[in-house]
């Protein structure tokens, strides 16, 4: 069986965030088939199409990580009804130069969480407009908006809720085999 290197990209900064504890989560539950290589976003700097004739190195280590991989996963929040401003930051220095995007042909999954009610349903929506055209095919069922995830994990950052815990290992098996038929 092929393992598939998956780029799980965590579209928030904060120490403790629910999207970096949920990127972890699904790296622990995923079937041997995925290895998530969970990516936060600290070290990028912001896109600016001047420096496109000399891109800083780590916009470069950013892009060779997403070349080699085998799809990516987008794990978010949501802010504003929208994605954060550095997981947008992060899609743009991906996505360049114009024609070459790294995100192109890899297989995409998007999980959006809120500790409100809606799960970042605007945030995930935002994401499946903004990636046709510089990505591969995103799945599109099951659909994930994770709600109420402020009780969903311990003290140590580990996944306690069992009903977040169903839905993630349903989610990440869905993935899998979406990644598989995709790197035929």
């Amino acid at each position: 069986m092929a393992t598939y290197t998956i780029v799980t990209i965590v579209g928030s900064l904060r120490k403790a965030s629910f999207s970096l504890k949920i990127a972890n989560a699904l790296a622990k539950m995923a079937p041997a088939s995925l290895k998530l290589d969970v990516t936060t976003l600290h070290d990028i700097s912001f896109f600016n199409q001047d420096l496109e004739a000399a891109p800083p190195a780590d916009w470069l280590r950013f892009r060779e990580k997403l070349q080699k991989s085998n799809g990516v996963l987008f794990v978010t929040p949501e802010y504003n009804r929208s994605i954060p401003g550095v997981l947008k930051n992060a899609i743009d220095v991906g996505s360049r130069p114009y024609g070459k995007s790294s995100f192109l042909g890899k297989p995409v999954g998007i999980v959006s969480n809120s500790p409100g009610a809606l799960g970042g349903v605007s945030a995930a929506k935002h994401l499946q407009n903004i990636l046709p055209g510089i990505s591969g095919p995103i799945l599109g069922q099951p659909e994930i908006y994770l709600n109420a995830v402020g009780d969903a994990f311990d003290e140590k950052g580990e996944l306690v809720k069992e009903a977040v815990q169903k839905v993630l290992q349903q989610y990440i098996d869905a993935f899998a085999a979406f990644v598989e038929q995709q790197n035929r």
